[in-house]
């Protein structure tokens, strides 16, 4: 007989290889789909955003929207180039949080981490709202019903980045292409059109246009711009969530980003020329996206696509919030301002505790709003300026410890998108302000406390801890188990063999209560107990208030004070059901013993399962 003998440390050649999570992460072209979505729904809403403002000053406003938008597109440049640096030098991932805990300490990286915290949660109610109105806008008889299709939709979304980011991605990759496409072709077929083939779905609509106004100042400008600038929201979601692409994680995440920033400026840039070019004018109760749509392709079966396919992307550009915002909240958890719980990772990939806490926020949201866009959207946008300020600022900062080559035009490059973005923050505070914009400002502080009050609270558990001192050489002591019983069955026989096994000393312990029929009950169990004779003594713990904890817990508290040698173990036997159901056929009893215990004492609990299958 021959036998076989693998060498220590060498790896079996019909092994299997380690799962290492690569195959539940992103590529650049995934990375698109899950991640970009924000960004590219975001010209359903950038250019009407530039136009109404531009309709203030009549019909020569209008003439300014492509010279508004040349100036977003440049910022957007800006942004990406920036971006890109970013990912390079903060792979970890955490986009302006990272790089302001880097470069400009921990209360700037906070309002960084805030400010990306609020505008995710926003995204999600805005964008589920958004997908949500265009869907009743097409089938009126659905508006009172739009709350509970907004929490259907987020509750879609939520089970499918449960799944793992990748999937999600898988799932919206085709909307993806489906609207992009959509666009692209809208701008080609329209920039070969020299007058609009139809104007069916603006006609009956009240013109929004000024009609005495002509002037067009600055202060306009800046405000156009500004509101404009919404479009660049989702800009920085790649760049938040680095670790979630495959090796090499730097090289993807850039290729993604410098895609997003080609196709959101060639979309952005291209619907603007079609704005001057067919003279539109935005009108109420319509868009200005559909207006297009009519206006390159007809009213036809195509114009209904790409409102079917905007609809569709609009709801599901939340999922930019369900990728970069887990991974935040990862980091905060690492450096100690979130609970622990959120870096916590299951299979897939997914960090499950921060999907989940985004979802439940969002929806508390969206009852708030009662599924109305119109509430949510003057809130919307302001904490990813603030976002792009820290980490253009953090980033000329880097440049000028770094002064490696070029280091002085990547700092004016960055310089000038912290100037832009700032005065955008500056302007859309002041403009929304008493639309809702001052909730975010009392907010993001609020956030900040928050978060420092759990990074204190972290400190003070190290220190009780001592995380990070070499502890004292463990010793043995004398060990006591207490077992709570109330009556005798296999259950019982069982915990009693398990405390003998952990302990030099086990007691059984039972609660009475006053009233007869409670004693009765006590006495037929010390006569049964002792026939059993189990080897164990039988403690009664006598208490005239119908409770079960306090007795239990005031036991071990003496028994602690008076052997004060000895480590205390309170074993608490309980069941184990067949069916998920019975459990509701369960007393509890085990949980209220294990609540007062804990509450009250030092001593260890542990909770014995008897299954009952």
């Amino acid at each position: 007989m021959t036998v076989l003998t693998t060498a220590p440390g060498a790896v079996p050649a019909d092994a299997e290889p380690p799962d290492t999570g690569e195959r539940h992460r992103l590529t650049a072209v995934t990375g698109l789909a899950a991640l970009s979505l924000d960004a590219m729904a975001s010209v359903a809403y950038g250019p009407e955003a530039i136009v109404l403002v531009l309709a203030a000053a009549g019909a020569h406003g209008l003439g300014f929207t492509l010279p508004v938008t040349l100036a977003i597109a440049a910022l957007l440049a800006v942004l990406v180039a920036s971006y890109r640096q970013v990912i390079a030098a903060f792979p970890d991932g955490g986009g302006s949080y990272a790089v302001a805990r880097t470069h400009l300490g921990a209360r700037t990286s906070l309002v960084a981490a805030a400010s990306l915290v609020l505008d995710y949660v926003l995204n999600v109610a805005v964008a589920v709202t958004a997908g949500v109105a265009a869907l009743t806008s097409a089938f009126p008889a659905l508006y009172d019903d739009r709350l509970w299709l907004c929490l259907v939709v987020l509750v879609l979304i939520t089970g499918v980045n449960l799944r793992g980011i990748v999937e999600s991605a898988k799932a919206f990759i085709v909307p993806t292409v489906v609207f992009v496409g959509s666009i692209f072709v809208l701008i080609v077929v329209g920039l070969f059109r020299s007058h609009p083939v139809s104007t069916a779905t603006a006609a009956g609509h009240a013109s929004v246009v000024a009609d005495n106004a002509s002037t067009v100042g600055a202060l306009l400008l800046l405000k156009a711009f500004a509101s404009g600038c919404a479009a660049l929201t989702g800009v920085e979601a790649i760049a938040n969530a680095v670790p979630s692409f495959r090796r090499s994680r730097v090289k993807r995440a850039q290729r993604a980003e410098v895609a997003l920033g080609a196709v959101l400026g060639l979309m952005l840039v291209g619907l603007s020329v079609l704005i001057g070019r067919f003279h539109l004018q935005p009108v109420e109760g319509v868009t200005v996206l559909a207006q297009l749509a009519d206006a390159a392709l007809g009213h036809n079966w195509a114009f209904y696509v790409i409102q079917f396919a905007t609809m569709i992307l609009l709801a599901l550009s939340a999922n930019t919030s369900f990728g970069g915002l887990p991974v935040l909240l990862k980091l905060l958890a690492r450096d100690n301002y979130a609970p622990h719980v959120f870096a916590l990772k299951a299979d897939r990939q997914v960090h499950r505790h921060g999907v989940l806490a985004l979802a439940a926020v969002s929806a508390a949201l969206l009852v708030f709003s009662g599924g109305d866009t119109d509430t949510l959207v003057p809130l919307f946008a302001i904490g990813v300026f603030v976002g792009f300020t820290i980490a253009q600022v953090g980033m000329v900062r880097h440049w000028r410890l770094e002064r490696g080559r070029g280091w002085r035009g990547k700092a004016l490059l960055n310089g000038s998108g912290a100037l832009l973005t700032g005065v955008a923050t500056v302007v859309v505070t002041a403009s929304k302000f008493e639309e809702g914009a001052w909730l975010i400002v009392i907010t993001l502080p609020l956030l900040v406390v928050a978060f420092e009050t759990v990074h204190r609270a972290y400190g003070r558990i190290s220190e009780r801890l001592g995380l990070g001192r070499t502890p004292e050489t463990p010793y043995r002591e004398r060990s006591l188990v207490i077992v709570p019983v109330s009556s005798i069955s296999r259950l019982t026989s069982e915990a009693l063999t398990a405390a003998a096994s952990l302990g030099d000393e086990v007691r059984a312990v039972t609660v009475c209560h006053p009233d007869p029929e409670d004693r009765a009950q006590t006495h037929a169990l010390e006569g049964a107990w002792a026939e059993w004779d189990p080897g164990v003594p039988l403690v009664r713990l006598s208490c005239a208030r119908r409770t079960l904890g306090r007795p239990i817990a005031a036991y071990v508290r003496e028994t602690a004070a008076t052997e004060p040698a000895t480590r205390v173990t309170v074993l608490i036997p309980e069941t184990e059901p067949e069916r998920l159901w019975q459990r509701l056929l369960q007393n509890q009893r085990g949980a209220v013993v294990a609540h007062a215990v804990r509450r009250e004492t030092d001593a260890v609990i542990c909770r014995l399962r008897f299954h009952l299958f």
